[in-house]
């Protein structure tokens, strides 16, 4: 066995590249890469960077991906329908709603509705069929665009086997939790191929019900020994119940309606097609020449009845939740509801040339993107209405070209240096043909041709380095332009006036050591700063500030932390046989409005300069210990602590009667997780226990009221390889 730790920053997680992962061997896949393997061993990435292998993801054991995210330092993932369905990720302070600053990949490729105009992530990629998750938060994320404020998130699936070979994964839990994967792929001459199915469903997962179907294809050509086609090709289909209404604070503190299905006729159906193909070339033995072309369209329609927060409210079903004797305590069900019936489609390509020696690495390339989104809304008749009444059409384009280049040179056998530039240019329009607008005070739908249309350019310069103090032991630092586009949706206001969007800047900059002693002890620490010219705060039913007065420019804000960690193996320190791992990380950080930003309250102007941001938290702690037997078998004890947290920018926090605003105190979960391989067979049999003293906590105060988090899960799995 080979027994490797990748450093995170402020986190130190085992990797296991163990000979017997099911004993297959994988063939290389023409894809886009955010870490060389050569990086995720040596950890030569100058800059913060976590990396969860296969064997780490089974011994966690997740139900979703948001387990595995929250362990990873500068990370807040907000749980919002408790399945992750739909992650919710601010990275190191900023906004987590629908991880909009956080530039997310599946191989590569990104997920996000539209990359520039609407980076939402309303589809995530099942953490079912994933073998590795990567995270990049340094200078490194120019390479990959358009988002580089937060971060990049490369979820990786499994590539096609050197041999024969089949899976077949199951998992059982509370709640009638289901989750089914079945593989099989083979390399006949020179083609290799994996196809895989994935089913995922639960009846009560929180107040959540859904099921989910992926499948997914991936075919490997090797032309010659030049030459190499990879193909993936995919559809996701998703029915859930997932809603924007959540408890008011008088049902909350009153208990027992913790997952009470408000709105039983809420549903939201996600399909996503999706391929790519890339051909990869090596011109000569130091340049190589890759090109990949993708396209994607996501359908997502999402039917949720309407309600209201006052008594005289007409259309009223006689449906009320809350306690309707406190002033704002209760909400009002009514009889109609609306459908947002919306369709997304991205087409990209990206030709990349690539000169490598022994001391250096350059990469260049260009790449071509289009993306559209159209969107409509209608009102039904009544709670459960398939159709209605069209109030709102429109249109939203944009074309992008990105140019960038990166060079990483070894100056020495001790100093490594890397140097990039990104330029970014997007043309985007948004064409209303029928909305709802606001004239003189009175909400009027009409027939409309209201256009916004813009183009902007931005160069993102970014550098770092990785020094070697000793041996084992790695200074690293960086700087780069964070950068995010406008959204296009924000482009005509609802009184029906075409704004000049403003594009997201910041300088972000990390400097941190790391040190790897021997096999049995990793430590790493990481500080990082991020200054904000104008942070975009969401301004969205998503974000529950959907009546926020004024725009989404949240001015200028700070983000200044350190993160922290160690790991070390305590059996190993003593050579046994068998392993027995304490691990801890932590993040601090202050992330502040950083200038004047009055906001109206009431008949006043409040300054929130100083305040915290929203869902911000200053401490975020991860803990666990974990023991392994020489033949396989063992068991982890985790824990995970996010500190208190703001739901506005006003700090509020006394809660507020609907439980949309007010303080969300600190919580620790802990999680269990037991395996078992038997040595002679591929075949691995866990336990998992999920909130494991079923503590109850506010998950969230978004979009529409309080999230309780998830109690306590059991579930059982077992995988078979042949």
């Amino acid at each position: 066995m080979v027994n490797l730790m990748v450093m995170v920053s402020g986190i130190v997680l085992a990797q296991e590249f163990d000979a017997r992962r099911d004993s297959t061997k994988e063939v290389s896949m023409p894809q886009i890469e955010i870490l060389t393997q050569r990086d995720r061993i040596l950890s030569k990435v100058p800059g913060s960077v976590a990396v969860l292998d296969f064997r780490s993801i089974q011994k966690i054991a997740p139900i979703h991906g948001n387990e595995l995210f929250r362990k990873i330092p500068g990370l807040n993932v907000v749980d919002e329908e408790g399945a992750g369905l739909r992650i919710n990720i601010g990275v190191r302070g900023l906004d987590p709603d629908r991880s909009r600053n956080v530039l997310v990949l599946e191989d590569g490729i990104p997920v996000a509705l539209n990359p520039y105009g609407e980076p939402e992530l309303y589809f995530t990629p099942p953490i079912d069929k994933m073998t590795t998750v990567e995270v990049l938060k340094g200078s490194g994320q120019i390479l990959f665009g358009p988002q580089t404020t937060g971060g990049v998130v490369n979820l990786i699936s499994a590539n096609p086997p050197e041999k024969e070979s089949s899976t077949l994964r199951l998992r059982v839990g509370t709640g009638g939790f289901v989750s089914t994967y079945a593989s099989y792929g083979n390399t006949i001459d020179k083609v290799g191929f994996l196809v895989s199915y994935l089913n995922k469903r639960a009846d009560m997962m929180g107040a959540t019900r859904f099921n989910l179907h992926d499948i997914a294809a991936k075919l490997s050509i090797a032309l010659s020994e030049k030459a190499k086609i990879g193909i993936k090709l995919g559809l996701y289909d998703e029915q859930s119940n997932s809603t924007y209404i959540g408890l008011t604070q008088t049902m909350y503190d009153k208990g027992g309606q913790d997952y009470l299905r408000m709105a039983p006729n809420d549903l939201l159906p996600v399909r996503r097609y999706h391929f790519s193909a890339t051909h990869q070339y090596k011109l000569s033995s130091q340049w190589q020449w890759n090109t990949t072309a993708f396209a994607y369209t996501t359908t997502r329609n999402w039917r949720r009845q309407d309600f209201s927060t006052s008594a005289a409210a007409a259309n009223r079903t006689g449906v009320v939740w809350g306690d309707a004797t406190v002033p704002g305590g209760a909400l009002y069900m009514l009889k109609t509801n609306g459908h947002r019936n919306r369709e997304f489609g991205v087409a990209a390509i990206e030709s990349q040339l690539k000169w490598k020696t022994a001391k250096q690495l350059l990469q260049a390339g260009i790449r071509l993107l289009a993306e559209r989104a159209d969107e409509q809304f209608l009102i039904g008749s009544k709670p459960d209405a398939v159709g209605g009444n069209l109030r709102d059409v429109e249109q939203r384009k944009g074309k992008a070209i990105s140019l960038y280049v990166h060079d990483k040179i070894a100056i020495t056998k001790k100093l490594e240096i890397n140097v990039g530039l990104r330029v970014e240019h997007f043309d985007y329009n948004r064409n209303i043909l029928r909305g709802r607008f606001m004239l003189n005070g009175v909400a009027v739908v009409a027939d409309t041709n209201v256009v916004a249309s813009n183009n902007l350019i931005a160069v993102i310069p970014g550098g770092g380095f990785n020094y070697s103090l000793d041996e084992g032991v790695t200074l690293f630092g960086g700087i780069h332009r964070g950068f995010a586009p406008p959204r296009t949706k924000d482009a005509i206001t609802s009184e029906g006036m075409a704004l000049d969007l403003a594009q997201e800047n910041s300088w972000n900059s990390e400097l941190g050591i790391r040190a790897l002693l021997g096999k049995d002890f990793k430590a790493e620490l990481t500080l990082f700063s991020m200054e904000f010219n104008n942070q975009i705060i969401p301004v969205s039913q998503s974000s529950g500030n959907a009546n926020a007065t004024g725009l989404a420019n949240g001015g200028k804000t700070s983000h200044i932390g350190v993160e922290a960690g160690a790991s070390f193996d305590l059996a190993k320190h003593m050579k046994k046989n068998f392993s027995l791992v304490f691990a801890a990380n932590g993040t601090w950080i202050e992330s502040r409005f950083s200038a004047n930003r009055f906001i109206v309250v009431g008949a006043n102007k409040v300054n929130v300069k100083n305040n915290q941001l929203p869902y911000a938290p200053s401490l975020m702690v991860n803990n666990s210990i974990e023991y392994a037997s020489a033949k396989g078998a063992g068991i982890r004890l985790s824990g995970n602590f996010v500190g208190k947290q703001f739901a506005d920018e006003l700090n509020t926090i006394s809660a507020t009667a609907d439980g949309r605003n007010g303080l969300l105190a600190s919580r620790y979960i802990t999680d269990l997780s037991a395996f078992a391989r038997l040595s002679k067979k591929q075949i691995l049999f866990s336990l998992a226990v999920k909130n494991l003293t079923n503590e109850r906590y506010i998950a969230s105060r978004r979009p529409q009221g309080i999230r309780v988090g998830i109690d306590r899960q059991v579930v059982l799995g077992m995988e078979v390889k042949w």
